[in-house]
């Protein structure tokens, strides 16, 4: 038996591993899927079918017909892209200062910022309400923004921070014998290369804020019109119960941002989150 073939067996069971903990982790989402497209009598059946026999489209026209679709999906899209261009902005620097300066308590900062990454996001629920309820910040989306800012910022500046120390100092030290600036230098030659991290850092905000649930339901509280696409999606009821083909046609659309944004930067995530685990 030749090395090849038996190297191939070896990692037989670990393949099958593989693909069997792949499936366990899409058959939900197949399911959701699937779900969406049958028509309620099949939803409810005692002998529940593995691929829809009938299709139908009613679902998804229930969701997007539903009150509030538009605007709600405004409103997740307006506080997700704002709380990840505000992290971006304030990471980068906060990176930079750590990566490129010496300054007294910089070790300390950075451990205060693995604190804050540690901490669990549940336990911040009660005093960020009492905050936002004594300062009159409660059913507003720009207290979900800093709310998605603060949660998505440890993690960005230690993602940026091991980028940064990835690029050597001397192509900056190189521009600015040139002529440039330090912050132009860092422009025009340290940030092109942290296309890849800047990529990771904004996939991991993007997903943070767009599926964030529990801050959306207890802030937003008395203004409906404020609220965001996780808390509509517990919307679909009727006098029967859950509409549950219109809830998992909501759920699909509104996994498909997702899906797209992660499609479209999959290519960067790895060397981003790479970058980020070495060179402290």
């Amino acid at each position: 038996m030749s090395r090849t073939r038996t190297a191939r067996l070896r990692r037989l069971p670990l393949n099958a591993a593989a693909t069997l903990t792949v499936l366990v982790c899409l058959f939900p989402v197949y399911w959701m899927i699937s779900t969406a497209f049958k028509p309620s009598k099949d939803i409810q059946s005692s002998n529940p079918q593995l691929v829809p026999h009938t299709w139908t489209l009613d679902h998804f026209r229930t969701a997007v017909q539903a009150d509030g679709f538009g605007m709600f999906w405004r409103n997740s899209l307006l506080v997700t892209a704002s709380s990840i261009l505000l992290a971006l902005v304030v990471a980068l620097a906060s990176a930079y200062a750590v990566a490129r300066l010496r300054w007294k308590g910089r070790r300390q900062f950075m451990l205060m910022v693995f604190i804050a990454q540690m901490a669990p996001w549940e336990s911040l629920i009660i005093p960020i309400y009492i905050i936002s309820r004594d300062t009159d910040m409660l059913d507003r989306l720009p207290t979900l923004t800093l709310v998605y800012f603060m949660v998505t910022l440890p993690f960005s500046v230690i993602v940026l921070r091991g980028f940064i120390g990835t690029i050597p100092p001397e192509l900056e030290e190189a521009a600015q014998v040139d002529g440039c600036t330090r912050t132009g230098a860092f422009r025009k030659v340290a940030l092109p290369l942290l296309a890849p991290g800047l990529m990771a850092t904004s996939l991991f905000g993007f997903i943070t804020a767009w599926n964030e649930f529990a801050y959306a339901n207890f802030l937003i509280i008395k203004h409906q019109d404020s609220r965001t696409l996780p808390v509509w999606l517990s919307s679909f009821q009727n006098t029967f119960g859950t509409d549950w083909g219109a809830t998992m046609a909501a759920s699909t659309l509104f996994a498909l941002p997702a899906l797209v944004v992660f499609l479209l930067l999959q290519r960067h995530v790895t060397s981003g989150f790479a970058a980020g685990a070495v060179k402290g």
